[in-house]
Order: structure tokens, then sequence, then C-alpha cells
């Protein structure tokens, strides 16, 4: 239903709109009273007043009343329990009025979980839920749907269906008001647990994983805002494309990053060829990293005389030698056992001191451990490890690493990673991404990562096992949620199997969760992406597109490809929302001059698409976790052939097929994969 008439009290999209009215008062007011806050005279020092100060800036900011951003997108009237006859408002924050009575419940409060979880089988004691729909932030339709009543037949809601299609126009949208019941499941599992999603193209995998970030805060604030949270994607345009999803929803201390981020120990100026980079991502590094740390630990054979006063205490080479192993077969970090070591032979001299008589106390044992020849002990026995400095000798020198890497890398394995230039330093060494992994490695041996509360990693598919170690030491005392999709992975050393995945996190206890309907794409395009599935996934089950767009495919073929290519996103641009153009990487140059010479201005994967501005031109490479409302597909072709390897170029285009949501064209002039068969 969407006739109303403002002026009649009794038309129920008239009350709504007086609801909302009333609700955004509200909210100003909430904004206003924490603005008038008065700290002044509430804090013992400076301190304590930044860091109030900085508190009630931040609630200032997730109290905004965004225009566009509507408060609240549903209704819930209950039957019966404890809320007997009573009518929630279900939205994006809590809002309330000046008694504290609620006037727009938090989508995460447990009494809004029916919002998504209800149905005609099980009503959840929901006799009315009603859905809103708006217009540039006006609240312009509503549609309901009566739970309870057993004559109303269960229908697709077309609000739902209208805002899952709602052009994309700017940054990826929050999607509390589409979460579907096996999405909400996955967003309200329990902090203490890490759940794995496979997805799918536009299963809402990424969506489900942010959502799970804002269910969490709010629902373990306290814990995580000791512990912190941390949401990882694939690259810059990515976490730029998604940036503004938690903000919405209110959450504003999240911190986001790329694992090249997490280990940004050195600079990277440096490239792997394909096959060196997958020896330097496989697991097996940890272990040869482990043993090179710990070579650097030599047993003593001399006594220790320490000398204090007038008397020299001296620890024979034997017990010297037991207390070092002793320290090695606790294997724990390099470092605090090194710390630990002046403190274990200050105590076997203190042991002597009491055996003489002398009762020595805690002091006495911290000024023998800083004794002059304790350190020279521990620097001749345990001396510093820098990590960087280590990797850099494995790379560098062959002995060294044969003899780390005995019984877990082949000869040739070992060649691919030597230099075959060694640098001169650290400092001037010419680090590659998966060089800096291994230093990162190698500094978690040394000391001990700290770790974070609850962890999210996008596009997990694509990590090595070297990778997945370092996003696991960011998580060990706390949980994560892992989102990816195995048929698009496309690095040389892509994830086969969740389980490998997971054992490497050091998370195998994770459960799985499978999302297969689609949201996004329409059912004709992904139909026609999946005929790759076969040749590089088999065995993984299709995305089932629960939205019909008839028309919304189209394969174009023709001997001027760059005028074909422009003349079609000519086309797309007549429709509304945004645009985007893919092609293999090294197509981007030459079309880029030809939209330039067809007058067209265009974006690049990151920068904000606007209304004046809706056409990107996107490398394939960087299109993964991209959405927009029309794709152009360059030369199906070329993105395959632009990979090493077949597999690996059929994932790439698998994931550009699956950018558009409303529809795909594609344009080639050489014939297309064998695998896609006849459009």
């Amino acid at each position: 239903m969407s006739a109303s008439d403002p002026s009649d009290p009794s038309d129920p999209l008239a009350r709504e709109r007086a609801h909302l009215t009333s609700s955004r008062a509200a909210l100003r007011a909430m904004r206003e009273d924490v603005e008038a806050l008065d700290i002044k005279d509430v804090t013992a020092n400076w301190v304590n007043s930044l860091v109030l100060g900085r508190q009630i800036e931040e609630r200032i900011k997730a109290l905004a009343d965004l225009a566009d951003t509507p408060l609240f997108f549903g209704r819930l009237d209950y039957l019966h329990t404890t809320q007997e006859g009573q009518r929630f408002y279900i939205g994006r924050r809590h809002v309330h009025d000046a008694d504290g009575d609620p006037m727009v419940i938090d989508w995460r409060a447990p009494v809004s979980q029916p919002y998504y979880q209800a149905s005609k089988k099980d009503p959840q004691d929901v006799g009315l839920r009603r859905r809103f729909g708006y217009t540039g932030g006006e609240l312009t339709a509503y549609e309901d749907e009566h739970l309870s009543d057993p004559e109303e037949l269960e229908r697709t809601s077309r609000l739902l269906q209208a805002e899952i299609e709602r052009p994309r126009v700017g940054p990826m949208r929050d999607i509390v008001a589409t979460i579907q019941p096996e999405q909400d499941g996955i967003v309200r599992s329990d902090l203490s647990g890490t759940v794995c999603v496979q997805g799918g193209p536009g299963t809402g995998k990424t969506a489900v994983g942010l959502h799970r970030v804002a269910y969490l805060l709010y629902a373990h604030r306290e814990r995580l805002a000791r512990t912190g949270t941390l949401v990882i994607g694939p690259n810059r345009s990515f976490l730029h494309y998604i940036e503004q999803v938690l903000p919405a929803l209110g959450e504003l201390e999240v911190r986001q990053a790329t694992v090249d981020d997490l280990v940004a120990h050195v600079e990277v100026r440096g490239t792997d060829e394909a096959a060196t980079a997958v020896v330097k991502g496989d697991a097996r590094m940890a272990e040869v990293l482990r043993r090179a740390v710990r070579s650097h630990v030599t047993l003593p054979e001399e006594p220790l005389t320490v000398v204090r006063g007038s008397r020299r205490w001296r620890v024979p080479a034997h017990e010297l030698e037991q207390i070092v192993r002793e320290l090695l077969d606790r294997d724990i970090r390099y470092g605090a056992a090194r710390e630990a070591l002046p403190q274990r032979v200050a105590h076997a001299v203190l042991v002597r001191m009491e055996e003489a008589g002398e009762a020595p106390d805690d002091r006495v044992q911290n000024a023998v451990a800083r004794n002059t020849a304790v350190k020279a002990l521990v620097k001749e026995c345990w001396p510093l490890v820098e990590p960087a400095k280590l990797v850099l000798r494995l790379l560098s020198d062959a002995d060294f690493l044969a003899e780390h890497a005995e019984g877990l890398l082949t000869e040739d394995e070992q060649k691919l990673l030597l230099w075959a230039k060694p640098a001169r330093s650290a400092r001037a060494a010419k680090w590659s991404a998966a060089d800096a992994v291994l230093i990162d490695e190698a500094k978690d041996l040394v000391e001990r990562t700290h770790s974070l509360g609850h962890v999210v990693l996008d596009e997990a598919q694509d990590l090595s096992p070297m990778q997945y170690r370092a996003v696991g030491r960011r998580c060990t005392t706390g949980s994560a949620t892992v989102l990816g999709d195995l048929a698009q992975g496309t690095t040389p050393w892509a994830t086969e199997s969740w389980a490998q995945a997971l054992g490497h996190l050091g998370k195998p206890e994770a459960v799985v969760e499978e999302l297969t309907a689609g949201f996004r794409v329409p059912r004709e395009v992904i139909a026609y992406a999946s005929r790759l599935l076969p040749h590089m996934s088999p065995g993984l089950a299709a995305v089932e597109s629960v939205r019909e767009n008839p028309g919304s495919l189209e394969v174009r073929s023709g001997d001027a490809l760059d005028e074909d290519v422009v003349a079609a996103c000519v086309e797309a641009l007549t429709h509304e929302g945004s645009t985007g153009l893919i092609a293999a990487d090294a197509r981007i140059a030459p079309l880029a001059e030809a939209l330039t010479a067809a007058g067209l201005a265009y974006l690049s994967p990151g920068e904000e698409t606007t209304a004046e501005s809706r056409l990107t031109l996107v490398p394939a490479s960087l299109a993964k976790g991209l959405e927009y409302d029309y794709v152009v597909l360059d030369e199906p072709a070329a993105v395959v052939d632009g990979e090493p390897d077949e597999r690996t170029g059929l994932r790439r285009l698998y994931v550009a097929l699956t950018r558009a949501v409303s529809g795909l064209t594609v344009v080639h002039s050489a014939p297309l994969p064998e695998q896609l068969g006849t459009p």
C-alpha cells in the first residue's frame, strides 16, 4: 500500500510518517542531551577529561540522523507473551522519547529477531509484520504480513524485492532491512565460536560478516571494547567500498585493514614469481622459521662465576646447560625465554647463597640477573634475534636455508627461495609481500602478537597458508568470521578446502555455513556464469538466485571491439544506477583511451560513484567483492588468458561475470571460452 492523505489522521501511512517525524525529533533530543553534558566537574584529571570528552564526541557521532538513512524499516505487532499487544518499530539504532520509552528498537535486540525469522509456519507470536518503503529518505509505502492469519497466503515482499534491487550509487549499503533468515542465524551466532561462511556471488556473505560485527558489538560491547575488532579485506578498493556500512549502523570504532597492512614491518618494493610466492606462502615455512630462530641458542660450555662483594658464586656448566634446555623444551616465545634466562641463572646463584647461610630476597635476585657476567652469558647463549635479518639470511644464505629446510623443502624449492642478488642489509632489501608475511611469522616466534576479540576475514579463499597464520595470530584468544567462495579463488595459492584453511588459521573447530540463495545477481546472469563451475570447482553447488530479471543478460560479438564496448557503456548509462566496465588488466589502457575519446568520464575502483559520475573502469584483478547495477564485460577470453593457468583464468572470469545487480552485457570479438558454451 502506498497511497496516503497526510491530513487524514486515520490514514495508516500518515500515522507512520508522524511516528517517523517524532522519532527523528527524539533522536535529535538525545543528541542535544549529550552535546549539553558538562564534564568539567566530574573528571579527576586532564587525562580522564580527554578520555571522557572523546567518548562523548563518539556518542554524538553515533547519534547522527542521516538524511538518506531511514530510522526504521519495519514494525512488529506482538500477540501474547510479555509483549502482548505491544508494537515495536525496528531500525538501525535505538531511539527513545523523553520518558525513556523506546520509539525505535535496535535491529540487534532480541525482541527484533522475529522480524527476520518469523514466518507463517513459525510466527513466533507476531501477529503483524510491516515493512516500509522509502524514496529519498521519505516514507512512501508500507506492506503488511498477517502471520497469524491462516487465510493469507505467504508471498514474496514487493518492498523487500525493491530494496534489494535499488540502484547502487556510492559505497556499499547495509542490509538490515533485507536480512534473510539463514543470514540472520549467522549474524547472531555467538561470539565464542568461529564461523566460516561459504557463499557464492550475490549471497550476501560480505554484508553478513559486517552485520555480524555490528551485532557482536551490541551484544558484547564491553568485552570487545577491551579486546578490539578488525575487518580484513583483500585490497584498499574493497575496504573503501565497504567502509560506510558499520558507521551507518552506529559503529565507528572498527578498524579495517588488508593482510599486507597487518604485516607491514618492512617496506614492500619487490615482487615474486608465482612459483616462489607459493613456496613462501606454504605452511612448511613456519617450521623452517622456527628452526632458524631456535638455532641461535647455544648450550653453555663454561661455568659461570658471579662476584658480589668479597664472595664469588660459581654455577657449573652442566647446571647452566640444564637451565637452557628446560627453556628450550618449554617452547615458549624466543624473547620470553631470553628474558627468563637471567632470572633462572640468578635463582641458581641464590640457592648457593642460601646454602651458605645468607638470606637473599627478590632484590638480590634481580641484581644478580643484571650482573655483567650473567648478561654476557645470556648474550652468548641466547642472543637477540631480529626477524627481518633472520629472514634475509634465510633468503640469502644457501647453507643456512638448507640446514633449517632439511626434510621440509626440496632442493628445487630452496632454489626458488634464494635471491639471485642478496641484499647487503634488511633495510636495503627489496622485500616482497610474501617476505613480509615471513617476517611477521618470525616476529611472532620472538614476541607474541597481540590478539583481538573478533576478526572478520573477507575473500579468505585467496590467502596462502602463511597469510592465514598471520590472521590467526590476531585472534588466538578471540574468534573469527571467515567469508569466502572457493570458486572465486584466483591466486596461485588459493585454498581448495575450508578445513585446511581453518586449520592454518588456528580455528579447526569452526562451523562452516553455506549460503546458496542469491539475492543480488539476476537468475539469468548467475546461471550463465555457473556454466564455468564444473571446469574450475567441481562439486561446488551453484547459487540459486531468487531474482528473475528477463533480459538481464546480453552477449554481443563484433569486429570493432573498443567501439562496441563504448556503445554498450553508453547504453548502460541510460539506466539508473552505477555501471562497471570490467576488462582484463592488459585491456585497461586501450579502453581508457577509447572512453576518453568518446567523451565518457570514468572512475577507478575505490572512487565513489555519484549521480554525475556513474561509470567505473575496473581491472578484472580488482573486481572481486565489488558490485554495479550494470556491468559491461570486455573480451572474456582476454580475462582468462591474463592468468597463469586456465583454471585461475576461469575463476577470474566467473568473478567478473557475477558483479552485475541488474544487467550484464558481454562484448567480445575473439571466440568465447568454450566452457561458457553457446550464449
